[in-house]
This record gives structure tokens, sequence and C-alpha cells, in this order.
């Protein structure tokens, strides 16, 4: 496989493993599928149960020293412990659009390096479609039959006067449509699972503000391509959106805050006031 851009292999193996998660998920999605309920009462399919196996199978390969927080684990209540180095995973992030048919769901792992989120791959097996990022290098990709091909570099644009925002398909809300009416022209496009954080990474849109729950595994992958391809994730109040938040007094752990994704940086400093004045 010949690949454009320097892309180091700690991020090909990722993007292998998930690929390879990929696969099980879109045979269950092709399937008669059964749902179950966990104690949040969350959906959970068997596709995020057998593709969280073959990822952290495949993390043991990769990182072996390296713990793993996993959303299913996480919810049978198998949090192992946490040093600065680790990897966060969600094997099918949207499983909501997963649910509706949508192709708008993803599989979704990161290694976090003390707080950050430094590399990260976000794989949508419905579309095709393959987003990476590490060491200021990010790229999306195509996959056809298992490997990726059609690869070329994205990175974040510079805002135009009338931005776009992205939100979430399935977890809208007043509070999002309120903080967005402070940037005066705002159009706005709706997207499901991590895939909002590839498209402001790639230039499709400038702004993703959620204030709504979110977990770490649900963002650090995104954020990682974010990241890499020029963009920041920040809390309301305007600091960086930090991982492995293992115990919070206030929350779960693991949980994150409220945040905005931007991906002209200069968005954030015209948004201070915004920022500083917007709902917890």
């Amino acid at each position: 496989m010949s690949i454009p851009i320097a892309v180091g292999p700690e991020l090909l193996r990722l993007a292998e493993l998930s690929i390879r998660a990929g696969e099980v998920i879109l045979d269950i999605y092709a399937s008669d599928f059964t749902v179950t309920r966990k104690a949040d009462c969350s959906p959970v399919t068997e596709a995020d149960q057998r593709a969280e196996a073959i990822i952290l199978e495949g993390l043991r390969e990769i990182a072996p020293d390296l713990p793993v927080i996993a959303e299913e684990e996480a919810a049978a209540g198998r949090l192992p412990e946490i040093g600065s180095r680790f990897f966060l995973v969600d094997p099918l992030d949207g499983t909501r659009e997963f649910l509706a048919r949508n192709g708008e769901f993803t599989v979704n792992i990161a290694r976090i390096e003390d707080g950050v989120a430094v590399a990260g791959v976000v794989y949508a097996p419905a579309l095709g479609v393959l987003y990476a990022g590490a060491a200021g290098t990010a790229f999306k990709a195509r996959i056809a039959d298992g490997a990726l091909t059609d690869i070329r570099p994205i990175a974040v644009r510079h805002a135009p006067e009338a931005i776009v925002a992205i939100g979430s398909r399935s977890h809208g809300s007043s509070e999002t449509a309120a903080w967005l009416a402070r940037y005066g022209e705002v159009s706005f496009t709706s997207a499901g699972s991590s895939l909002k954080f590839c498209l402001v990474a790639e230039g499709a849109a400038d702004i993703y503000p959620r204030l709504g729950r979110t977990m770490e595994w649900d963002t650090a992958a995104g954020d990682a391509v974010l990241r890499a391809a020029g963009g920041i994730v920040t809390r309301l109040d305007g600091r960086p959106l930090l991982y492995g938040k293992s115990v919070q007094s206030e929350d779960a752990p693991f949980a994150n805050p409220h945040f905005v994704a931007f991906g002209d940086r200069r968005l954030l400093a015209a948004a201070s006031g915004a920022l500083s004045t917007a709902p917890a």
C-alpha cells in the first residue's frame, strides 16, 4: 500500500484495526439484529460488543502495556487504572444512527497522552470513509476491499464571514441553537456520531458546539483528527478539553463537560465573550 503523505505506523495500524471492526459491524448491520438496553437506558447491539472485542484484542497486540478505556467495558463496570498514556475506544459511536440505518455511525479509536488526544481514527464503515490524525498530519481515505484508497491530506479552513456550524442529528438542543445565535449569521448542518469533528477537520464546517452529555470515548478520536488538521476543542470557558477524568466529584468517570470544536482557531478568540457567558 502506497501512502502519498507521511503517516506513522501506529496510525496505520489503528486504521487497519478500525477497518476490521467495521467489517463485523457491517455484517450485523445487514442482518436482523436485536437491541438491548444498558443500565443508562442507551441502546446496545451485538455490533457494539463484537467490534469492541476485536479492537481490544488488536490493541493488546499494538501496545500491550497501555490500558484501554472502552465504552462497553465501562458499561460493565470494568475500568482499568490509567496513567498518562492510554487508549479510548468507542466501537460503535452513533448507535442511534446505526438503528436508523442512515450510515452515520463510526468506529472510534484514540490514544491519549498527558490528557491530550494525540492520535485517532474515525471510520464510518457504511459510508466507506475513514479519517485519521496524529502529529500534525490528518487525512481522509476511502475504504475499498478492506484497504485504504484515495488517501488525501485534510486541514481546517479559514472561517468565512458567515460560518457553518454542525451539530448532532440525534441530540440537538435549544441551548445549542441559542448559543449559536451569538455568532450572527450562521448556517447549520447536522451529522451523526464523531463525523461532526471530521467535517470541521476537512473544512466542510467551522464550528461544532456540544451542550449535551458526552463521554470521553465519544469525542477523543474526532478530537485527535481535528487537532491534527489544525483545529482545537475547548470547554465552554475556553480551556482545552482534556482526557483521563477517571475521578470526578460532580460527574461520572470519563464524562465530558460541554465543549466547542473549532476549525479556524481565530474563532476561539472571536467567541471569547460567548464562551464566558454560555450555559455551563
